[in-house]
């Protein structure tokens, strides 16, 4: 067969018709693609997907946000890794920054079908279009809806793929709190992304004991006019910390008012949250009229880990040209990464046996006067499992780590604390969740042990008016008003406060105290003093107290105790003043006591002393008898020798000598006992003789409590609610007492001539007043309560904190006590009545004294008596053994009357004179020399027992 040449006319025919056919059948093919893209149920790879952003193209966001998303669709096309054979395509809709019509191009967008939504960028406009994708269960990954509350469980549907402001606002706490700030004024658009932030923010600085003072909200696309008036009236305030949370696009219009008004010099403090860095990051760079406007400036910016990813990703940035030259912020990070995460997820999402299809969803229905087109809206049928999807997913993007927590948080969060200043702005730390503030980076701090609670740091900031010193962060309210301060009108003790016709127009201890903690403050305090009271008695200080928390004044100064329930509205400075509740009673002079030499030693003691002086005249005669022929003779004569030996001890009188070694170191042992019982005796005797003693029926509270006298009580103090609400006494017992005067009169003339049995007051005023009656009363008991005097201010107010530390400086250097002579100097009185019993001596200051001689005399009478046995065994003879057939009867009778013969022959050894003993012991050993028969033995014991006979 002759094969025909491929170019020839034959091969140009079999050539056409093979293109022919393989046209047919591409072209039948796409049809068919087309149709079963088209149909309600797709295969499980659709060649193409499409995937919906929908955010604000001319703003600071979205012209970002616009290249980035374009540059992740074309990078995921082009990776063979993911999506393999399926193509997403991206449809673009411009929200145009309206919440109406970004609802509507949300429903546009949706009825293309989109298996995904990226953005908005606008919290609002997240807000209406979670319900939209709720309920076509489509995702909506946002990148820069920064709301919390778009966490909720509403909104099941909505994925953050940026940072939550709850996280930025804990970080404005921490910065808060790191510099010493106690109040923050919130200056915020008043729109979901703005209210919501500054409502988490409050919460963060209350855990902080922080609060924000003042929330200043205006409207979106506010005029200058109407932010120009917004910060005059803030500039009028207190703080000087000031929460900038704004849109970009917008916030630029606040520094520019606020440096025209001057707020951008010493003093102030501004905290921008990560709107402003997001500003200046797309100016690229921002031109120096910009820069004027924000020197000082303390920004937060998302933290994103300088990552080999993220810069070859920042490398071709400057090469996308998407209408125009684009430019960058961390939103085009969080932007580039979620359409990654849809693509990742998607691939997951078929790798697991996911289909892409759609239904209609039966509410959904036109009506004849609708032209809405609702049934184009279908439900996506994976989506529920699509969702779950990407809130597992875990990889690595170019913002970091693109991983979500079980509240759908990012894990992770972190942000730069930037100081804005020049041409330019530096990182003066980092803030993270998990580690707080810190200088060093959070990817670094994250491969340590977790640990919270480390020290915060940052590097030092450049402020407003180029100061380093870290602001003050509030002032005087600048709108002419001074200080007002509430002083109590006082009728009596005018020592501490009263009303002065001179500048400033009240006088007095507290008064001084007052202005020299004011003249220490680093600051002036603009101030004056307004009287409270009538001047006819002495107001109630519960009720001043109350008018400084109702901001009728703005600090109570006078002799104000500080009480729980005062402590519970206002806040108080350091006390500059001891107090506490005290009972002062008239009293008289107690009767001489016959008995009164019996009062220095209680009654145990007498018993005690009297038993020890019997005891060692006991032990010394027992010791003395055998060699000291003065504590011999018959039994009468010793006795009282025993009894005259050990009393006249006491007055060292005793005229019998000591012979004997143990009876001189036990004599000596008693003496010094004596004479510190002597010493004591005399000392305690001439107390309670010369010191005037005076006695009251009253001894205390407790007593004054259980009796039905009247009480005094003065007028104005917290006394009477005390005695009424925490001592239960009646209300018909008190009596309020004007002035000193009345004070003297109540207790001179008693509970019987009308007056009052005790009267309950505040230490300081009862040593004036004892002092000024010529300490003619006196105080009984303790104090039962203890307290100080301190100023009050209102609740948070910082001048109590620094007045607490210029009272601390006052007491340490001397000048408190110095004010305290000028005003208070006083002849000082007794305040306590003597009290007889407290001077007794008592067995407890010289039981070891008794121990000790106890202790002796045990001693010498233990070598006393092994003595005298020695000496006996050595006298006694050998008992005679006898044969066994001796034993009888008759034996046992001679053995017992040889016992009691020895008992008493023992008895008879210890009363014998020592020297007889010795001449005895003598003539034994000479004896015992010459060997002597058992009879001769016999002979011999008979004779030694008539010898001790005949000698007793």
């Amino acid at each position: 067969m002759e094969v025909l040449p491929m170019n020839g006319p034959t091969g140009h025919v079999c050539k056409t018709r093979t293109l022919l056919t393989l046209i047919l059948c591409m072209w039948v093919s796409m049809q068919v693609m087309a149709g079963t893209e088209n149909a309600t149920h797709s295969s499980a790879r659709p060649r193409s997907l499409n995937i919906g952003a929908l955010f604000t193209f001319n703003s600071v966001i979205g012209r970002a946000a616009k290249p980035a998303i374009l540059a992740a669709i074309d990078d995921v096309n082009s990776d063979q890794s993911v999506l393999r054979g399926t193509k997403l395509k991206i449809i673009l809709h411009d929200t145009n920054c309206s919440g109406f019509l970004g609802t509507v191009e949300a429903l546009e967008l949706v009825e293309n079908d989109v298996v995904a939504a990226i953005g908005p960028q606008s919290s609002g406009i997240a807000h209406v279009i979670s319900h939209v994708v709720n309920e076509l269960h489509v995702p909506l990954l946002s990148f820069g809806a920064t709301d919390p509350s778009l966490a909720a469980l509403q909104y099941p549907y909505f994925v953050r793929t940026t940072q939550s402001d709850l996280f930025q606002m804990h970080a404005v706490a921490d910065l808060v709190e790191y510099f010493g700030w106690r109040e923050v004024i919130a200056i915020f658009v008043d729109d979901d992304y703005g209210r919501n932030g500054i409502s988490i923010l409050g919460d963060a600085l209350a855990t902080k004991r922080s609060k924000i003072s003042y929330k200043a909200a205006f409207s979106p696309g506010a005029p200058k006019s109407d932010i120009n008036e917004l910060l005059v009236g803030v500039n009028l305030m207190e703080s000087r910390v000031y929460i900038v949370h704004v849109n970009p696009d917008s916030g630029l219009t606040i520094f520019s008012i606020a440096k025209s008004l001057g707020m951008m010099t010493s003093g102030y403090v501004w905290i921008a949250t990560d709107w402003l860095p997001s500003h200046l990051d797309s100016l690229n760079p921002p031109g120096p009229d910009t820069m004027n406007l924000l020197q000082g400036v303390v920004a937060l910016r998302h933290h994103t880990p300088d990552t080999d990813l993220k810069k070859r990703f920042m490398s071709r940035w400057s090469k996308l040209k998407h209408e125009g030259t684009p430019s960058f912020n961390s939103y085009a990070l969080y932007a580039y990464d979620s359409i990654w995460l849809a693509a990742r997820a998607l691939d997951v999402f078929f790798n697991e046996g996911g289909n892409v299809s759609f239904s209609n969803d039966p509410r959904l229905k036109d009506t004849n006067r609708s032209t809405l087109h609702l049934t184009s809206l279908r439900i996506f049928d994976g989506g529920q499992k699509y969702l779950q999807t990407i809130l597992k997913m875990n990889f690595t993007g170019i913002s970091g780590q693109i991983e979500f927590d079980q509240d759908k948080y990012l894990v992770r969060p972190a942000y730069d604390i930037l100081n804005i200043g020049g041409t330019g702005s530096r990182r003066v730390g980092y803030w993270s969740n998990s580690t707080g503030l810190s200088v060093i980076a959070p990817e670094r701090l994250y491969k340590k042990p977790s640990n919270r609670n480390t020290t915060a740091q940052l590097y030092s900031v450049i402020w407003p008016g180029e100061v380093t010193a870290i602001p003050r962060g509030w002032v005087f309210p600048n709108n002419g008003r001074p200080l007002r301060i509430g002083v109590p009108y006082r009728v009596s003790y005018k020592e501490f406060v009263a009303k002065d016709k001179s500048p400033p127009g009240v006088r007095g201890y507290c008064i001084d105290v007052f202005e020299a903690a004011v003249n220490l403050l680093p600051y002036a305090v603009p101030r004056t003093y307004m009287l409270y009271g009538d001047g006819k008695r002495n107001p109630e200080y519960s009720s001043l107290v109350a008018q400084v928390a109702q901001n009728n004044f703005d600090a109570a100064v006078g002799d104000v105790t500080i009480t729980t329930n005062r402590t519970r509205i206002v806040d108080f400075t350091q006390p500059y003043m001891e107090s506490g509740l005290v009972v002062v009673v008239p009293v008289k002079e107690a009767k001489s006591n016959p008995w009164a030499f019996l009062k220095p030693f209680t009654y145990q003691m007498w018993l005690v002393t009297g038993a020890f002086f019997l005891l060692v005249g006991a032990v010394v005669w027992i010791l003395e008898h055998r060699m000291n022929h003065e504590f011999r003779g018959p039994p009468s004569q010793q006795l009282m020798t025993i009894f005259w030996f050990s009393f006249s001890t006491m007055f060292f009188s005793h005229r019998e000598n000591t012979v004997s070694t143990l009876g001189r170191l036990v004599l000596i042992i008693w003496l010094f006992v004596v004479l510190i019982i002597n010493s004591s005796y005399t000392a305690s005797l001439t107390s309670i003789l010369t010191v005037q003693q005076l006695t009251s029926r009253i001894e205390g509270i407790d007593s004054l409590i259980s009796s039905n006298d009247r009480i005094g009580v003065q007028d104005g103090s917290f006394a009477w609610r005390y005695l009424v609400d925490e001592m239960n006494i009646a209300e018909s017992r008190l009596v309020k007492l004007k002035d000193m005067e009345a004070y003297f009169k109540a207790l001179t003339d008693g509970p019987r001539r009308g007056g009052v049995a005790a009267i309950v007051d505040e230490l300081p005023y009862i040593q004036l007043f004892m002092s000024n009656t010529k300490c003619a009363f006196r105080t009984v008991g303790q104090e039962f309560t203890k307290s100080g005097w301190g100023f009050a201010f209102q609740r948070d107010s910082p001048l109590a904190v620094d007045l607490s530390t210029a009272i601390l400086q006052l007491s340490e250097n001397g000048d408190l006590q110095k004010i305290h002579n000028k005003w208070l100097t006083h002849s000082e009185c007794s305040t306590q009545l003597t009290e007889i019993d407290a001077d007794q001596l008592s067995l407890t200051s010289f039981w070891g004294l008794f121990l000790i001689c106890g202790i002796a005399c045990f001693l010498a009478l233990a070598v006393f008596f092994c003595r005298i046995l020695c000496q006996y065994r050595r006298f006694t003879p050998e008992p005679v053994e006898a044969d066994t057939e001796e034993i009888g009867p008759t034996n046992t009778r001679s053995r017992r009357s040889l016992g009691s013969t020895s008992f008493k022959g023992l008895m008879v050894f210890v009363d014998k004179k020592e020297a007889e003993i010795k001449h005895m012991l003598k003539r034994k050993s000479s004896d015992s020399k010459h060997e002597a028969s058992p009879s001769a033995d016999g002979r011999l014991h008979s004779l030694r027992e008539e010898d001790l006979l005949s000698a007793g």
